[in-house]
């Protein structure tokens, strides 16, 4: 990583344009070889009946999806966060209405999914996944547990920093936008190459959510922000989009 990161640096200092979006087939993650496209992308025009729906209103997301602690009978375990941000434009302008769905890991590391099979603990009051609708200011709010770090086998001694993934659905599925958000100060930055496959440090740092005292609350909860520009020269990093 220390490598690419250090050619990539070159290349821009010589003058080349930045690199803000991570690299399809970036060596250090070694899934990427095998599955990044290798000949030129072919657009595929989208069908009126992918257009047209489906249309998520009030009537099908309730306040319960979007806080993952209320879901189940007890409490989970773990460090019981609240995640807020604006989803906007290029031009800093609201989104309004737009679907943002989330999935986790729980505080042990560990996904409610048949695949993931590391030795952590499950936890049955946390499954890990919750959805909201973003208001008239664009703002998005969850309620749910901090995940912990978990193995991957990429590498050896491979971690998953602390991450939540965020999907956008835009007014269709074919407009869907999925990315990741991390929590300030994981020592696990400098050694994963998800993270490190943008080479750019800005837009790394527009992945990491800020630590906001006044947005926790007593005795119950810490707060973290995070704003998702869709477009332009500030946008977050999406892992997936058209």
């Amino acid at each position: 990583m220390t490598r690419v990161q250090a050619e990539a640096e070159k290349a821009h200092a010589d003058g080349a344009p930045e690199e803000l979006q991570p690299r399809r087939d970036y060596p250090p993650y070694r899934s990427s070889v095998l599955r990044h496209p290798k000949r030129p992308l072919v657009a595929a025009p989208e069908a009126f009946t992918e257009l047209r729906g489906p249309v998520f209103g009030v009537t099908d997301v309730t306040e319960l999806d979007s806080d993952l602690t209320r879901q189940h009978h007890g409490e989970p375990l773990g460090e019981r966060i609240v995640v807020t941000g604006r989803v906007l434009d290029r031009d800093g302008r609201p989104v309004r209405g737009q679907l943002v769905e989330i999935w986790q890991a729980n505080a042990s590391g560990r996904y409610a999914h048949k695949r993931d099979q590391h030795p952590a603990p499950l936890d049955p009051n946390f499954t890990g996944a919750g959805r909201c609708l973003t208001d008239d200011e664009g703002r998005y709010t969850f309620t749910s547990i901090k995940p912990g770090a978990y193995p991957w086998r990429n590498h050896l001694n491979a971690w998953r920093p602390a991450h939540i993934h965020f999907s956008l659905f835009g007014t269709a599925f074919t407009q869907r936008l999925v990315t990741q958000m991390y929590f300030p100060n994981d020592p696990l930055f400098p050694y994963d190459p998800i993270f490190n496959s943008i080479t750019d440090e800005r837009a790394r740092q527009r992945l990491i959510s800020t630590y906001d005292h006044d947005l926790s609350s007593p005795e119950w909860s810490l707060g973290y922000r995070w704003d998702i520009v869709l477009d332009g020269p500030s946008a977050t990093w999406m892992e997936e989009g058209r």
